[in-house]
Formats: structure tokens, C-alpha cells, sequence
């Protein structure tokens, strides 16, 4: 026997569906066994039924970003938890904080394709270097290929591609604006500015928080999502209580733990 709960519709634009859970019971067993699935478009999804071999192959690919600059994996590994962070505090549901956590954990993921004198190099870059590092968020997609036959990653595309659209249109890739931006890749633009300017660079020191915070309230509603902002900023404060293996945060059991 199956018996079907809804618990509510997706509230970003990135999947469309509806969550649900199943209780599966067993006339032998007399016992039940819970799996939280997402169905999109009709499509079934377990999200605790990931494949090892993807596991493999995500891992594979962030120790080769590690390799390649430990400073650009670590600010992954950060902004992916900020992000899961920020995503609880504008109450969307444990599955949508796992997609902003492991599409903030793969923004970067494109900069393996990066000449190392442009992604290292201790000053900053020129104009013709700009233009190079801009190509890393289709190249993070593209690097992402071979798993998007698992719903899952195909849920990371969005945050990872337009993750430096800006709100009013002046960013990067396509000059996306507003709403038209995923909410995934909104949230990430306020924690990837936010981690990026606090931490020290070999061409610059990183930004104390109080003028972090000015930055964010003066581009809101030009470079960030106004409603994100007044979000992060109210709730920040308050991240520092939260236990990094929150239960009801750890959705997808393991995966990529082991690379950090």
C-alpha cells in the first residue's frame, strides 16, 4: 500500500513539481520505510539514491579543484554552506537547501579549466584575463555534463551558470536581470561576494564585515536581490549557533562530504 502527502509545491523556478513522501507498508513486516522523493514533470526522484559511481565522479572533481587552488575549493566548500544556510533562513524546504549547498559547492567548478597564470596570478587580472575567468560558470556546467542524467545535478545547472547574473542585468553570462535570474543563482551572488571580499587575496586583504555589509546595502537592487539581502543580513548573525550537521539539513546522506 502507498499513501501519498504533499508538503507543498516548489517555490523557485529551477524545478517544478510537487515534494511528497511516501510510506510504504508491508503486510509481512508490519513495518515502514520513509523515503522523501520529488516529482518533476513526472518524473520520480529519490534524493537518497544517488549512485556511487556520481559520488566518484563529483569527488574526483572537487580534489581536482583542491589540487588545482585550494583557496577557490575552500571558498566552494563555504559558499556551499552559507548558501544551505541563507536557503533555511527564507524557509525554503531541506530539499531546495540541498540544491543551494552543492550548487554553491560546484559555482567554481569551471575554473579547473582556467590557465593557472590567470587563476593564481598574484595581482589583478587584465582586461583580456577578465574575459578569460568569465567563462568559468559554462565551463563549471559543461565539466557537470556527464552527470546531468541524475535529476539531482541536473538541479545544480541554474545556480552554477548564472551565479553572476546581476539584478539589474549587467552581469554575466547572459545579462539576465530580476526575477529572470534563478533564485539558486541569486542566493549565491550575495554569499560568493560576501565570502570573496572578506577573505584575504595575494593582491588584496580582505574586507572587515561592517564594510562588507555597506557593499551589500548600497548594490542592493543593482548588483543583489533586495529581498536576499535584507534576508542574509537579518540572519547572519545568528549562523554562527547553527550545528554544521543540522539532522534536518543532511538531506543527501555523504555525498561529497569526504572531499572537504
Amino acid at each position: 500500500m502507498l499513501r501519498f502527502r504533499s508538503s507543498g509545491s516548489v517555490s523557485f523556478q529551477d524545478v517544478w513539481g510537487n515534494y511528497l513522501q511516501i510510506s510504504v507498508s508491508s503486510s509481512d513486516t508490519k513495518k515502514y520505510n520513509y523515503h522523501k522523493i520529488l516529482v518533476v514533470r513526472g518524473e520520480i526522484v529519490a534524493w537518497d539514491d544517488i549512485p556511487e559511481s556520481a559520488v566518484e565522479i563529483a569527488n574526483s572533481l572537487l580534489q581536482t579543484l583542491k589540487q588545482k587552488d585550494p583557496f577557490t575549493f575552500y571558498h566552494c566548500c563555504r559558499v556551499g554552506r552559507a548558501s544551505r544556510r541563507l536557503a533555511k533562513a527564507m524557509d525554503l524546504n531541506v530539499y531546495e537547501q540541498a540544491i543551494l549547498e552543492y550548487s554553491g559547492l560546484f559555482h567554481d567548478l569551471g575554473k579547473i579549466s582556467v590557465p593557472d597564470e590567470i587563476l593564481l596570478k598574484p595581482a589583478r587580472l587584465t582586461k583580456e584575463e577578465y574575459e578569460i575567468m568569465k567563462s568559468h560558470p559554462i565551463k563549471s556546467v559543461e565539466i557537470l555534463q556527464p552527470l546531468e542524467h541524475i535529476p539531482f545535478f541536473r538541479f545544480l545547472q541554474p545556480g552554477v551558470k548564472y551565479h553572476h547574473e546581476k539584478y539589474d542585468g549587467t552581469g554575466y553570462p547572459y545579462g539576465l536581470a530580476g526575477e529572470k535570474i534563478p533564485l539558486t543563482a541569486r542566493i549565491i551572488a550575495v554569499v560568493d561576494t560576501v565570502d570573496a571580499m572578506m577573505n584575504t587575496r595575494p593582491y588584496r586583504e580582505g574586507l572587515p564585515w561592517d564594510v562588507v555589509k555597506q557593499e551589500l546595502v548600497d548594490f542592493s537592487g543593482r548588483q543583489f536581490d533586495p529581498s536576499i539581502v535584507k534576508v542574509y543580513l537579518e540572519s547572519v548573525g545568528t549562523w554562527a549557533d547553527i550545528e554544521e550537521q543540522d539532522q534536518d539539513e543532511v538531506v543527501v546522506a555523504q555525498v561529497l562530504r569526504e572531499a572537504a
